[in-house]
């Protein structure tokens, strides 16, 4: 057992983000970092899952006012939930996508060239895929392409 994997068990499991950050890189993605991982991305996706339910009873429970301010306003503020609850569902998505590279052990590690990632980035943003440098070059792409396109 490693220094690390004792120190995990020692404390039930539940480490802190400073914690994460301050074991060595030779322990990167190891059975602590993709617990606290793997728990942080279950944490956000109940948040989440339970955002939508709220967004989907009101919208349930709505009577049709008779009043059309009324009704403009609520039809304005169901079309931003909407909108909110779109990118939520797709976060949802991307959480579920990295929790099944946390089981088939290439979380923390860039698709596009296997590096990894680094705990701070995924800290940040625990859904991510590439390594910053990556990701640099995709929104390079991204905003050479709509350049193209005239957007």
């Amino acid at each position: 057992m490693s220094l690390t994997e004792v120190h995990f068990s020692s404390i039930g499991g539940e480490l802190s983000k400073a914690d994460i950050q301050a074991m060595p890189e030779e322990d990167y993605m190891n059975v602590a970092q993709l617990a606290f991982f793997r728990r942080h991305l279950m944490a956000e996706r109940a948040e989440l899952e339970a955002h939508l339910q709220e967004v989907k009873a009101t919208i349930a429970s709505h009577e049709r006012d008779a009043d059309e301010a009324d009704q403009a306003s609520f039809e304005e503020e169901l079309r931003l939930s909407l909108r909110q609850a779109d990118r939520e569902s797709r976060l949802i998505q991307n959480i579920d996508a990295a929790l099944k590279r946390i089981e088939s052990g290439d979380y923390g590690y860039c698709e596009e060239t296997g590096e990894p990632i680094g705990i701070p980035r995924l800290l940040y943003r625990p859904t991510a895929r590439l390594c910053i440098e990556a990701k640099e070059r995709e929104e390079r792409k991204e905003h050479h392409f709509r350049k193209a396109r005239g957007e």
